[in-house]
């Protein structure tokens, strides 16, 4: 399912529009307004709503918008297509204010990160291993990591500068070496 196309809007929307487009489209599918209409009215008015709002909470959130427009570019599925079921982005909330866990960040986090990929290609490879390695803790491990390696080196240094002061003319005995100095 296209959400762009739910909502009736281009791939270029803003914000904004997305926002205008949202709330118009809540209003006429929202499930209180046709309580009292017949079962097949008011069923189809609650899938559009769900499709609304699945589409409305995508294209509105940055991060979840980038990684729509990557799959849905490169034909990968997980994004709705669900057939008369709403099986879309999240495939169970209740008029669209809540989600079950069966929706995209309880499976974001659950499942490996390869199974998330179709596609299994280059690219796919290489979105992996940027986002693991733009993670945030991924970064503060190799602050962490680069901040050890650091001292190292200058403690090292900081030995090797000691030794050559007080010992002038001497080598600076190594692990291998045998002989006391």
């Amino acid at each position: 399912m296209d959400h762009y196309k739910i909502l009736g809007l281009h791939k270029t929307a803003s914000k904004a529009e997305i926002k205008t487009a949202f709330k118009k489209l809540a209003f006429q599918f929202h499930p209180d307004k046709h309580s009292q209409s017949p079962k097949s009215v008011r069923d189809t008015a609650t899938l559009r709503f769900k499709q609304v709002s699945e589409a409305y909470e995508v294209l509105m959130d940055d991060r979840k918008r980038a990684d729509y427009n990557i799959r849905f570019r490169s034909g990968a599925t997980g994004y709705g297509g669900g057939g008369g079921g709403g099986g879309g982005y999240y495939s169970s909330y209740g008029y669209g204010y809540g989600r079950s866990g069966s929706g995209y960040e309880s499976s974001r986090y659950k499942n490996s990160a390869t199974s998330r990929f179709s596609g299994g290609g280059f690219a796919s490879k290489f979105e992996i291993v940027m986002r693991i390695l733009t993670a945030r803790s991924s970064l503060l491990n190799l602050g962490f990591a680069a901040a050890i390696l650091g001292s190292i080196v200058v403690i090292n240094t900081s030995r090797e500068s000691l030794w050559n002061m007080q010992n002038s003319g001497r080598l600076l005995p190594t692990k291998g070496d045998e002989r006391r100095v």
